[in-house]
This record gives C-alpha cells, structure tokens and sequence, in this order.
C-alpha cells in the first residue's frame, strides 16, 4: 500500500497558485505589454509563462494554465475567443512540459533550447497562425504562406528572448529546488 505522502498530487494549492501568476504574466505580457504589428502580428512574451508553468507543473498545468490565460487575456481585451489559439496555447504549454521532461539527460541549455522551440514551432507558428489565418486572412491582401513567414520570423527572435531569460531562471537555485520536488 503506498503512502499518502509519496504520491504525486495532480491538484495542490500550491500548483494552483503559482499557474494563477503564471496566467496573470502572460496576460500582462501578451496583451497590455505586446507590441502589434495589424491584426496578425504581435510580438509578445505571453508564451514564456505557459511554457515556464510546463516546465515547473508539467505537461497538465501547463496546458491548463495556457488555456485559462487565452481565454480570460481575451475576455480582458475584447478579443474574440478563437479556439484554434486557444488550442495552440494549450500545445505550448502542454508540449513544452512533456519536453522538459523527456529530456532529462540532455544538457541543460540545448533542453531550455529544445523546450522552448519545439512548442514554439507547433503551437505558435503552426496551430496559431492557422486560427489567425481563418479569422484575419479574408479581409486582408496577405496570403497565408506570407503569414506563416512573419509568424516564424516573429518567433525566432521572441523564442531566442525567452531561451534566455529562462536559462536565466533556471540557475536560480530556488526555482531548481521547486522543479526537483514535482519531477520526483
């Protein structure tokens, strides 16, 4: 019989708490601090908590935390709630979970690098750019592949922003600490 205490709790007060700051981040940093280029290009840092919340909570939290963060970030604003974004924040903070954790053995830089990418590339370029296409691209003279080319720009420089300040956080001994707990 195992012990109460050993089992990982999927639902703490604590996880709970830090994914509350973690939505509030991302939407301070993606809708009040972004910086828009039209309809279709903002360049923001609203992905580094969903992806942060991945890495420390895991692959659920994350996911969790980038769906509550686009929708409530949209309420927030008037946006109109588009679930194709919604969906591309659940995969980057789901994906940038399941990353970090399968990579335990890679060097610490190339998996801040790996965790940030890869979510990047599906959820952001792939998924986002595909429900911003349906809603935007109608009324506008640019086709997609010319937004899928921003899009991709766009995120190569915020992913390389956001691999630094992550590696950056991830030298905190503190924040080393709290991971260690949730990966046992």
């Amino acid at each position: 019989m195992e012990n109460q205490r050993t089992k990982k709790k999927i639902f703490t007060v604590k996880k709970l708490a830090f994914s509350g700051i973690m939505v509030a981040m991302s939407i301070v940093l993606g809708k009040l601090l972004a910086f828009n280029i039209g309809n279709m290009i903002r360049f923001s840092l609203e992905n580094m908590p969903l992806i942060f919340s991945g890495i420390v909570l895991g692959p659920i939290w994350g996911m969790l935390t980038g769906v509550v963060a686009d929708l409530i970030g949209c309420l927030i604003v008037g946006y109109e709630i588009n679930p194709i974004v919604t969906l591309g924040a659940a995969v980057i903070g789901a994906l940038s979970g399941v990353v970090y954790k399968i990579t335990p053995y890679v060097p610490s830089n190339i998996r801040i690098l790996l965790t940030v990418t890869i979510p990047h590339l599906l959820g952001s370029v792939a998924i986002k750019t595909v429900g911003l296409a349906q809603f935007y691209l109608a009324d506008s003279d640019m086709s997609y592949m010319a937004l899928l080319g921003y899009r991709a720009l766009t995120y190569l420089l915020i992913g390389t922003l956001e691999v630094l300040i992550i590696s950056f956080l991830m030298k905190n001994k503190g924040i080393k600490g709290y991971i260690a707990k949730y990966e046992k």
